[in-house]
């Protein structure tokens, strides 16, 4: 009965990734794309996962790795497609991002007068 269990997961799991690969393909735009590379990576962390089961415990070393790379794809898609790399944090100015949110400067809460 398990083994039953664990080919419809992993039949499951290969139809998600037959269709995430066919958007990769086929996709409209490139945000598409990602997303459908976003879920062949948790297809292909759901299989090795399912191998981990089967009694091939070094795939949960693969999984892990796989996860992490998707997380990075997906950082790095965000970065390549923001204008001039918005969102990093290292290239904002503490000043700006203070008043951004609503807030007084820093110089300016320091002394206690309004801006």
């Amino acid at each position: 009965m398990m083994a039953l269990w664990l080919w419809l997961v992993s039949l499951g799991l290969l139809a998600s990734l037959a269709a995430a690969l066919w958007r990769v393909w086929r996709g409209p735009g490139r945000a598409d794309r990602m997303m459908a590379a976003q879920l062949v990576g948790t297809a292909g962390v759901g299989l090795m996962m399912l191998q981990a089961v089967l009694g091939a415990p070094a795939a949960l070393d693969v999984a892990l790795v796989l996860a992490l790379l998707a997380a990075f794809a997906a950082v790095g898609f965000v970065k390549a497609t923001s204008p001039d790399g918005a969102g990093d944090p290292e290239e904002e100015d503490p000043d700006e991002s203070c008043m951004a949110e609503g807030g007084q400067g820093f110089e300016t809460r320091q002394e206690g007068r309004a801006p």
